[in-house]
């Protein structure tokens, strides 16, 4: 089995060296086996794991739900429908998010179809606008359901 010092695993894997040390500090990365020279040996198939993180990355995950995914590759027992609902819930958290994006792309659009862009500062429709929804006009996509 091959063995891949920092360098080698990044470049292979598409990252950073850096990104491999953060990996290791945020426990997704064992840390590897070092040579008497102080070299970090890493196991070929790091290079996999880490681009198994960067996809995940990718796709909405976070660190922690990328750790969890992880767990349950190795944890007996662990069936498909654990990891379907994993990813069931992050559909769910970007479908809520691309709604909330709409909401604020439909109130950015109401906001400067209502000014004409003449006149002084003093009186632009879009600030006066902000002012009144931030003392006491209903709050953002984002802020809903917070009190």
């Amino acid at each position: 089995m091959g063995r891949l010092k920092s360098g080698e695993l990044a470049k292979q894997a598409g990252v950073n060296v850096e990104t491999l040390r953060f990996y290791e500090r945020k426990g997704l990365l064992p840390e590897p086996p070092r040579r008497e020279s102080g070299y970090r040996e890493y196991p070929e198939e790091s290079v996999r794991l880490i681009r198994f993180i960067k996809r995940a990355q990718e796709l909405g995950f976070s660190l922690g739900e990328i750790q969890e995914l992880l767990a349950l590759r190795v944890r007996p027992g662990t069936t498909c429908a654990e990891v379907r609902g994993r990813t069931g819930r992050k559909l769910a958290d970007v479908r809520q998010k691309i709604a909330d994006l709409k909401a604020i792309e439909r109130a950015l659009t109401k906001l400067a179809a209502s000014c004409s862009g003449r006149g002084p500062v003093n009186h632009c429709p879009i600030l006066e606008n902000l002012d009144g929804e931030l003392s006491s006009g209903p709050k953002s996509p984002r802020d809903r359901g917070r009190t």
